[in-house]
């Protein structure tokens, strides 16, 4: 049986593992299911509509499945999806979904969310992210795997972060930022490759010397999208990574102010 300590409430219809640990003054409110492993300190809201997953660690302060701050949301039962090993520092806020697309905000594994951090409503999180403090995402932001957001970056709705991507402090996000690349500034624009990401995680020298290249052609001489597709496969370039970022940068020119899913939006 879960470990619920004096003070704490926990509504009847939540499903909690055998070896969760509530501490005192947490709420866990109705159609909340928690699994094995997973401790929530002092102060911890879970308010509906919430499943998650083994080994969550939540800290003082955190309110996870709040109602989604969007004037047009009509109060429909939509759900917060949280996977495995996380750490939600102090007072992360992650609110659930809106009824404009799946009804569903979703954070993956293994990820790290520090103090202050917002995750706004219809989010996708995915797995291995770190966001530092006071890291701000806007609705329907999209997360991929690896990507790192410094602090007090804000991002705006409907922007899509590429895997092992590096968002500087401080940044205002307005555009996609592309995979493998770090961004930086006001607004926010691709600087360089993530090197320190793409060594950390083993990837091959030829490799990153192409996603090197591709950035420089892309983001410096800006010889065109095309042009450096041409270039780069002239160059035996064209590895998997760099068709990955290829095609993320088409996707990324065919939506609107720069951002890929706003053709959804459009639409």
């Amino acid at each position: 049986m879960a470990h619920v300590a004096e003070f704490a409430v926990v509504d009847p219809s939540a499903e909690l593992a055998d070896d969760v640990i509530v501490g005192p003054f947490c709420v866990i409110g109705p159609d909340v299911t928690i699994g094995p492993g997973t401790r929530l300190e002092n102060n911890v809201t879970i308010e509906r509509n919430a499943r998650i997953g083994a080994n969550n660690h939540f800290f003082p302060g955190v309110v996870i499945a709040g109602a989604p701050q969007d004037l047009s949301y009509k109060g429909t039962d939509t759900q917060t999806m949280i996977g495995d090993n996380n750490v939600f520092r102090e007072g992360v806020t992650v609110n659930r979904a809106s009824e404009k697309e799946d009804g569903i905000t979703s954070i993956g594994s293994n990820c790290f969310i520090m103090a202050c951090a917002h995750v706004a409503h219809d989010c996708k999180i995915g797995n291995h992210v770190v966001m530092a403090n006071a890291t701000l995402l806007g609705g329907h932001v999209h997360v991929h795997d690896h990507a790192t957001i410094s602090g007090a970056v804000a991002i705006h709705q409907f922007n899509t972060v590429g895997q092992f991507s590096f968002i500087g402090g401080l940044s205002r996000v307005i555009h996609d930022v592309p995979p493998f690349m770090l961004v930086d500034g006001n607004p926010a624009r691709p600087r360089c490759i993530n090197i320190v990401a793409l060594k950390r995680n083993d990837f091959p020298a030829e490799d990153i010397s192409a996603l090197a290249d591709a950035h420089r052609l892309i983001y410096r001489a800006k010889v065109g999208l095309e042009h450096a597709r041409d270039i780069l496969h002239g160059n035996n370039q064209i590895t998997p990574s760099v068709n990955h970022l290829l095609r993320f940068v088409q996707t990324q020119q065919d939506g609107r102010h720069g951002r890929s899913r706003d053709i959804r939006r459009a639409a």
